[in-house]
C-alpha cells in the first residue's frame, strides 16, 4: 500500500503528528505543569485567590496544548466536526457549572440564617 493510499484511507486532511510536534507538546505540558507547582511551593503570590486564578489560567492553556498537539484538534480535521463537538461540550460544561454555582449560592443565601440573632431565635 502506498503512502498516498494510506492517507486517503483515513479520509481527513489533517496529519497524525510528527516527532517535532509531539516533543513540542511534551515540553509545553511539562512547563505548564511546573509553573503551578512553582507558584504553590515557592509561595510566589501572596494572595491565595490570585494563585488559584493563575493555576486555573495555566490549566486552560494546558488543555489547549493537549488538544492541539496530542489530539490534533483543529478546524480542518474531520471536516470541522471535532471543533463543533468541542464547542458543544464547552457550552454544556459552562451551563452545568454556572447553574450549579448559582443554585449553591442561592441555597446558601436563602437557607442559612443571615445573622447570629436569627440562630438564637431558632427552636
Amino acid at each position: 500500500m502506498s503512502a498516498q493510499a494510506h492517507s486517503d484511507h483515513h479520509g481527513d486532511a489533517s496529519g497524525h503528528g510528527t516527532l517535532k510536534g509531539y516533543l513540542t507538546g511534551f515540553v509545553l505540558a511539562v512547563v505548564l505543569t511546573a509553573i503551578p507547582f512553582w507558584l504553590v511551593m515557592g509561595d510566589v503570590l501572596a494572595d491565595r485567590q490570585v494563585t488559584a486564578l493563575a493555576i486555573m489560567a495555566v490549566a486552560v492553556v494546558q488543555i489547549i496544548v493537549h488538544m492541539v498537539y496530542f489530539l490534533h484538534m483543529n478546524t480542518k480535521s474531520e471536516g470541522g466536526w471535532t471543533m463543533l463537538a468541542l464547542i458543544f461540550t464547552v457550552v454544556l460544561v459552562v451551563i452545568a457549572l454556572s447553574g450549579s454555582l448559582w443554585v449553591m449560592y442561592h441555597l446558601n443565601h436563602n437557607m442559612m440564617p443571615s445573622a447570629l440573632h436569627d440562630m438564637r431565635n431558632m427552636p
